[in-house]
C-alpha cells in the first residue's frame, strides 16, 4: 500500500491521467519463488477503499492488479477505478497459465472501459502474451489503448537483462511489439521490478515501435504522452470473422 501511494503521488506530479499496477499486485502473484500473505473478502474491501482515497487525493485514475474473491473462487482481476475513486469495473483474467489452475478460476466476461474519453480494454499476464485476442477483442469495440499487468522474471534466478526486445531474449517483450502493431492500437504493459525481469514496463505504439521502458530490476513510474489520433484501430476494424467458417460438408 506504501507503494501505491509512493506510486500515484509521482504520477499525478507528473501530469499521469491513468496509473496502472501489475498483475496481482495485492497482494503478489501466487506460486511464485516470493511469499504472499493470505488475502479474505475483508482484506480485499479494505484495501480497495484505501486505494479509492488514494485515486481522489491524487486526482489520478487507477487499474489496481489484485487478488478478485469471487463466488466461483480466487480469481486474478483488475479493479478499474476513476480519478474521484469510483470504481468503473473490473477485469478478470479469463485465460490462466496451466501452473495457476490450482490457485486461481478464470473469469468468463471482457469488460471496455472510458476515462476522460479514453476508451481502453485490460489484458492479464497470459492473455497478453498467448491470447492476442484478448486484445483484439478490446481494439475492435474502438479502445485506443490495452493495458497489461503482468509478472514474469523473479529475484532469485535468471540472467540480467540490459536491452529491450534483444534477439536472444525471451519473447514476452515481442509479443508486446504484435500486440500494439497488429491491432494500430497503444499496449502498456506493466511489471514487477524483479531482480532477473524477463520483460520491462513498457509503452508500444500503434507501429510496434517500443516508445519508452523503465529500466530492468529498477522501481519506478513510467510516464508517458500518447497520439490519441495515432491509435487507429485499423488493422483491428478490419478482423472479419465470417471469413473464418469451415466449408460445408457434402
Amino acid at each position: 500500500m506504501d507503494k501505491i501511494k509512493q506510486s500515484l503521488s509521482e504520477a499525478a506530479a507528473r501530469g499521469a491521467e491513468i496509473v496502472c499496477f501489475p498483475e496481482a499486485y495485492l497482494p503478489g502473484l501466487r506460486g511464485l519463488d516470493f511469499e504472499v500473505p493470505p488475502f479474505d473478502q475483508t482484506q480485499q474491501e479494505r484495501a480497495l477503499r484505501a486505494v479509492a482515497q488514494l485515486a481522489r487525493t491524487y486526482k489520478v485514475a487507477t487499474i489496481l492488479g489484485m487478488e478478485w474473491l469471487a463466488n466461483e473462487g480466487r480469481q486474478i482481476a483488475a479493479v478499474v477505478l476513476d480519478a474521484t475513486g469510483e470504481i468503473q469495473g473490473y477485469q478478470t483474467k479469463n485465460q490462466l497459465d496451466p501452473t495457476e489452475d490450482p490457485l486461481y478460476v478464470p473469469g468468463h466476461t471482457r469488460q471496455l472501459f472510458e476515462i476522460n474519453g479514453l476508451k481502453f480494454g485490460v489484458v492479464i499476464c497470459h492473455e497478453g502474451f498467448r491470447y492476442p485476442e484478448t486484445v483484439r477483442w478490446a481494439a475492435a469495440r474502438g479502445a485506443q489503448i490495452v493495458f497489461h499487468p503482468h509478472c514474469t522474471g523473479s529475484d532469485k534466478a535468471g540472467a540480467p537483462r540490459t536491452q529491450w526486445g534483444e534477439a536472444a531474449g525471451p519473447y514476452y517483450e515481442k509479443a508486446m511489439m504484435c500486440r500494439g502493431l497488429e491491432n494500430t492500437i497503444y499496449f502498456a504493459s506493466v511489471n514487477y521490478a524483479f531482480r532477473y525481469q524477463e520483460s520491462a514496463t513498457c509503452l508500444i505504439a500503434p507501429s510496434g515501435e517500443c516508445l519508452a521502458y523503465l529500466p530492468y530490476g529498477q522501481e519506478g513510474v513510467l510516464v508517458q504522452a500518447i497520439d490519441r489520433e495515432a491509435a487507429t484501430g485499423l488493422l483491428a476494424s478490419r478482423y472479419a470473422p465470417e471469413r473464418y467458417q469451415e466449408p460445408t460438408r457434402r
